[in-house]
């Protein structure tokens, strides 16, 4: 990879003229950072798909290729982009359909809106990927149709299927009214019964770890049940029966459903599975009664997933805050929090939630300021980006807590050119706040040259535009790569250097 040519060809100030020198000599790298260019062409938007296929299919992809520009037979990727797009020729769609390569008929069965002689033959397909892969994608009528496939792995696909009509589903989950699958990917390769090694041996299997059929096909129906269990469409009624099912997947795809009666919920908040009762935690669907069960439910990571159910109520989540560790993230409840609660928030003896309450933006000025005063190091921290401080309010922050608050204090918003220039001169230094200083809109050249001395920081300084020009040359130097494409990046780098550095 040359580290130079693809940031130059993801530098916004590159010269149209040097566009175009860096197209005729791209690779897949070069293309692709000039595949990002919003500046293109029509004309270099061709020449560049002409160049490197893949990047042609990102191109039609964004929209930025049309029909006319496309050969399916040079470029079949990019003709497939445009048929999934809805932009390719009718007639591109019968190409594919009898295309021997196996995977641009899959492909092509990802595609919507083909004609119907088309996805017939899809679905007649001699590949079971093929009609797997229709049968994801597909419309209810065709789903309905190939839930009776006579192969296992393409019924698990339309169980998938968010379109797939919902007594269908009833149907795939239970085997009711279906006729039994005649072939799976297992019994397809190797004799019966048989168990996969989860540790195979041979470089060519590519049979899932743990695929297995003593003739009931059981490991792709395992799967085909999950699907449905995931699959938003299939009926309640259908899916409640699981609840004591003894596969702990199962149970776990059941937990993350939003439409479970609740008595169906009880039992799986008793699940012996931690995993099981944390996703239960989190959706939305639960009463109150078992949030407050689940509150005292000391199993790995419940707790920290119940307070980010959004309809937590804050008594809970007061006891959460001080009993796991949820971390800076402002929680779903928080975010919903009414004015009168925002106070009763900010009043909490407790500062793990007086630090949750501060991660909101959109903070009153009276209770955002009482937060940026706050005794605690963890509270300030949280407020610390939050807009609107004054830059005595963050460099108070900084006299009071010192290191601890230093990064967050940089990555405000409004921070000052001056203050940002102190903290990058801070003792000890602060190896986060030199990398906040560097991203941040409002830092100069000296705060920048400061951070160059940081490894991690000199990596954003590099493509930042307040850099001197003298240094970005420099840093096309680096021994680290990615600085050296990021400084070739640079929208400050000299034309005459692009000019010189482009073949």
């Amino acid at each position: 990879m040359n580290h130079v040519l693809c940031g130059l060809a993801a530098n916004p100030a590159l010269p149209s003229e040097l566009v175009d020198r860096l197209i005729a000599v791209a690779d897949a790298d070069i293309a692709a950072d000039l595949a990002d260019r919003a500046d293109l062409s029509h004309a270099q938007v061709v020449a560049l798909a002409a160049r490197v296929e893949e990047t042609a299919v990102r191109l039609a992809y964004d929209g930025r290729l049309t029909a006319a520009d496309v050969d399916p037979v040079a470029q079949p990727h990019a003709a497939l982009a445009l048929l999934g797009e809805r932009a390719g020729k009718p007639e591109w769609a019968r190409l594919f359909a009898a295309d021997p390569v196996v995977e641009r008929r899959e492909k092509l069965a990802t595609c919507a809106d083909l004609p119907p002689d088309v996805v017939e033959t899809l679905a007649a397909d001699s590949d079971v990927r093929v009609g797997a892969e229709l049968a994801l994608w597909t419309t209810p009528e065709m789903a309905a149709r190939l839930a009776g496939h006579p192969h296992a792995e393409v019924r698990s696909a339309v169980a998938a299927n968010e379109a797939t009509p919902p007594a269908v589903l009833a149907a795939l989950i239970t085997g009711e009214g279906l006729p039994p699958a005649q072939w799976c990917l297992v019994c397809d390769r190797e004799e019966t019964p048989f168990v996969h090694d989860p540790l195979c041996p041979r470089i060519d299997c590519d049979l899932r770890s743990g695929a297995s059929c003593d003739g009931s096909h059981q490991s792709t129906v395992h799967e085909m049940q999950q699907m449905a269990l995931r699959n938003p469409a299939t009926p309640t009624e259908a899916v409640v029966g699981f609840v004591d099912h003894p596969s702990m997947l199962l149970r776990w795809a059941l937990a993350a459903r939003r439409d479970l009666p609740m008595e169906v919920c009880g039992r799986l908040a008793v699940d012996p599975r931690p995993g099981v009762r944390a996703d239960l935690a989190e959706n939305p669907a639960i009463d109150d009664a078992l949030i407050r069960a689940l509150a005292t439910d000391p199993g790995h990571d419940v707790q920290r997933r119940l307070a980010h159910n959004p309809h937590v109520p804050l008594d809970v989540l007061t006891h959460l805050a001080g009993a796991t560790k949820i971390g800076s993230t402002l929680l779903p409840r928080i975010a919903v929090a009414s004015p009168a609660e925002v106070k009763e928030l900010a009043e909490s003896p407790n500062p793990a939630v007086r630090m949750l309450l501060a991660e909101r933006r959109d903070l009153p000025a009276e209770i955002r300021d009482a937060l940026a005063a706050d005794p605690d190091a963890k509270v300030v921290k949280s407020i610390a980006p939050h807009p609107g401080l004054s830059e005595a309010q963050l460099r108070a922050m900084v006299d009071r807590h010192g290191v601890r608050v230093v990064a967050k204090v940089a990555a405000n918003p409004d921070a000052s050119s001056a203050l940002l220039e102190d903290l990058a001169r801070h003792e000890p230094p602060v190896p986060k706040a030199l990398r906040e200083v560097a991203r941040h809109r409002n830092t100069t050249a000296p705060s920048l040259l400061a951070c160059l001395a940081d490894k991690r920081a000199r990596l954003i300084a590099a493509g930042h535009p307040a850099l001197p020009p003298p240094a970005i040359v420099e840093l096309l130097d680096d021994d680290d790569s990615r600085v050296v494409e990021a400084a070739a990046a640079n929208p400050s780098l000299p034309r005459d250097v692009m000019s010189v550095l482009v073949p």
